[in-house]
């Protein structure tokens, strides 16, 4: 322990029990407070909060017992640390445009009115990208005898071409439509045509052109193994860096300006600070309210106060934004029926979550908790990585 300095008014000496990052600093000291204990951090320039993990946490010398046992069960080393430079690097990258991958279908429909919306509350210009398999896109060329790749048939490619070309002007008159009579806000949109798999054509372009976010239609409560393991949109959102607004087909129509509610996942890990500073430039200052939600699904009496320390820490970051906090007791049921029951309860408009980007056997063996439940839930889901 470090011997800093005497508290003139309670004769009691200050000593530093941990040096953290400044947001593990601030979630520690609203959990010691929660205890009685009262601390402070020092060592922190309150304009620009420093990430270096040089802020320090002090108690009373006299609170040092109790504080010790506190600290014991608090595990703030928490996986996935963001890297702050690179992360900045990254935003500064990013296009002034919304990415909508359309299909031509109804739900994708419901995702063009979602992301036009999307669009004209963030001041940015939208993409609509259609992906088509082709017979002779290169992966399904066949093999000769002599295992050489035959030449693909330039007229029936062209074919194929045209004709996705034909429905995708289609799909933008009826944009132009619904514009002109007001349905849909008047933007600046242009499309895209490419040949391939429309999950990896997706990827491709959001990591070639950085767009601010993607929207993407999903058919939504539809749990057959084979759509779990094959949606598009849900192989977008784990393969995919950018921020994904998935809107269900069913889901109700609500843009994100007509929110009032939004739930926002946590699992007590680092990286989601980021993934809030990202959800809140989204949400500006519309005037929503945000749940802080934890599952819990075996007995931690410490992550009530986990959670409490990062509600805290949140209201003092955004001053402006009400929130509250809620710890889900259920260790037997399915996190996504979980979850559901909990949107449905408190009238959630937006559920949101953190996540990391997951391997292709990992995404097929064991689904993550976002795939889950957008087959799930009629709720829409916007997953931001960090």
């Amino acid at each position: 322990m470090e011997n800093e300095k005497k508290d003139t008014t309670h004769n009691d000496e200050l000593v530093t029990v941990a040096i953290h990052t400044y947001e593990k600093a601030q979630i520690l000291k609203s959990i010691l407070e929660s205890q009685d204990i009262q601390a402070e951090i020092s060592n922190v320039n309150i304009i620009q909060p420093n990430p270096a993990g040089n802020v320090r946490v002090r108690i009373n010398s006299s609170d040092l017992p109790r504080a010790l046992s506190v600290i014991e069960g608090v595990d703030l080393s928490y996986e996935g640390d963001t890297d702050e430079e690179k992360r900045k690097q990254m935003e500064k990258q990013i296009r002034n445009e919304i990415l909508i991958p359309v299909d031509f279908s109804d739900y994708s429909m419901r995702a063009c009115e979602f992301g036009f919306r999307l669009a004209k509350d963030m001041d940015c210009s939208v993409k609509l990208l259609h992906a088509f398999f082709s017979p002779y896109y290169p992966a399904a060329m066949p093999f000769g005898d002599s295992y050489t790749i035959q030449a693909p048939d330039e007229d029936l490619y062209k074919e194929v071409h045209n004709k996705m070309k034909q429905q995708m002007e289609k799909w933008v008159e009826s944009l132009k439509a619904k514009i002109e009579s007001g349905a849909l806000p008047a933007i600046v949109f242009s499309y895209l045509l490419q040949e391939g798999l429309p999950e990896e054509e997706i990827m491709n372009y959001a990591k070639k052109m950085h767009p601010m976010a993607i929207v993407m239609g999903t058919q939504g409560n539809n749990e057959k193994e084979i759509d779990i393991i094959g949606s598009v949109t849900a192989e977008v959102i784990e393969g995919c860096k950018t921020p994904v607004f998935a809107i269900p087909d069913k889901a109700p129509q609500k843009y994100l300006s007509q929110m009032k509610k939004i739930g926002f996942l946590t699992n007590f890990r680092e990286r989601e600070f980021a993934a809030i500073d990202r959800l809140m430039k989204f949400i500006g200052n519309y005037p929503i309210k945000m749940y802080i939600i934890h599952v819990n699904r075996k007995e931690d009496v410490w992550d009530e106060i986990k959670l409490s320390g990062i509600s805290n820490f949140l209201k003092e970051k955004y001053p402006s934004l009400e929130m509250e906090y809620k710890l889900i007791d259920s260790p037997t049921e399915r996190l996504e029926v979980i979850i559901d029951k909990f949107v449905t309860e408190n009238d959630i408009d937006m559920l949101s979550m953190s996540s990391s980007r997951r391997n292709i056997f990992a995404r097929m063996f064991n689904p993550g908790l976002a795939r889950r439940v957008i087959f799930h839930s009629e709720t829409p889901l916007l997953v931001l990585k960090s």
